[in-house]
């Protein structure tokens, strides 16, 4: 079995329920063979638009184009769309192989053929033998395999999953997300995933797409977005953040090329590029660019800050500490990387010039 690779072009589509919008302007493409993820918080329009891509909604405005043909007159059926939901959706009283029979018997396939198709779909999402099985008879995760079997046994030119592994516990997820995204690659079938889980985006992405009341934040590959957030709010709901709030910022010239230097509220000068930066409202830094201890003494943003909070988080120590302007910062660092610090010690803490990122509001 293999996708045919086609793309997905979704042009400026909205959606108004009851005079209210719920999905402004939204537009983004995919290459064949690419998985996007729309994430957002409850109430974004991500559901909606994998909807109106899906049929399962009437665009208000806009188009959804599938290799290039315009599929917003054609009824669900006939959109050649594999759909896994979050509750699977499976037919409780039909066996594993009658429910992945159904979608190729309404396509008026012949037996032979589709007992071939089951057995192949069972196969890849490694179920063999679990043919004569009842949904009630499998764990989450195998039933979350089978749903995915089904939505893929047709051969369809467009996956879409709504929150596909929001019914599993964390452990299961962490393995799902995986595992499904390893099979779309070997499948090579185009795939837009919903989520508002932020790991679950990255880990599975080609491409992420971060919705908030209905309008794209921002576009782009999975590192691009997390490390050059383009504004607060992708930067607060993408990972964790410290935001500085700027006072005011001054561009100046120095051995090291244009630099910009912000004071923030409460007196700390902190050092960001690039200079044409000169009028944002605040600067990003991620918990896990901040040097604490050593190291932290050659970085060109260096402060001394007190410990006031250690969480232990498996491999990782994650710290809260003020410094001695009142500003407080967020911390990752590795557990193996030396002794802890504790609550009470004074160090220096510090980032580099590339590490803080100006955002708009």
């Amino acid at each position: 079995m293999q996708g045919q690779a086609a793309t997905l072009d979704v042009e400026h589509l909205m959606k108004v329920f009851d005079k209210q919008v719920v999905v402004r302007d939204v537009s983004f493409s995919l290459k064949g063979g690419e998985l996007l993820t729309l994430l957002g918080p409850s109430g974004s329009g991500k559901t909606t638009t994998m909807r109106m891509i899906a049929g399962f909604e009437e665009p208000t405005a806009g188009d959804v184009r599938v290799a290039g043909e315009s599929i917003v007159d054609r009824p669900v059926h006939k959109r050649d769309i594999g759909v896994v939901f979050q509750q699977y959706a499976l037919f409780p009283h039909l066996s594993v192989f009658r429910n992945l029979a159904y979608p190729l018997e309404m396509r008026g396939l012949r037996k032979a053929e589709i007992a071939r198709r089951v057995e192949r779909a069972l196969a890849m999402v490694r179920l063999g033998g679990f043919e004569g099985r009842l949904p009630r008879e499998l764990s989450g995760g195998q039933q979350q395999r089978v749903a995915l079997a089904r939505a893929i046994v047709f051969e369809p030119r467009l996956l879409l999953m709504d929150e596909p592994m929001g019914a599993l516990d964390k452990r299961l997820r962490e393995l799902m997300q995986v595992e499904i995204r390893q099979l779309q690659r070997e499948l090579g079938i185009t795939t837009v995933s919903v989520t508002h889980d932020q790991v679950e985006a990255l880990v599975m992405s080609d491409l992420i797409a971060v919705l908030d009341g209905g309008v794209l934040q921002q576009l782009g590959p999975p590192l691009e977005v997390y490390q050059k957030p383009v504004n607060r709010f992708v930067a607060d709901f993408l990972g964790e953040s410290n935001l500085i709030d700027v006072v005011h910022a001054e561009a100046r010239t120095e051995s090291q090329g244009d630099v910009l230097y912000c004071r923030s509220g409460k007196g700390l000068v902190t050092l960001a590029s690039p200079s044409a930066a000169a009028n944002v409202p605040w600067l990003v830094v991620r918990p896990e660019n901040i040097q604490i201890g050593a190291g932290a003494e050659a970085l060109p943003n260096q402060y001394r800050a007190s410990v006031r909070e250690v969480l232990y988080v498996g491999d990782l120590l994650k710290y809260r500490v003020e410094t001695e302007s009142g500003l407080e910062f967020n911390i990752k660092a590795l557990a193996s990387a030396g002794r802890p610090w504790q609550v009470g010690d004074v160090t220096l803490i510090g980032w580099r010039t590339e590490h803080c990122l100006p955002i708009a509001p």
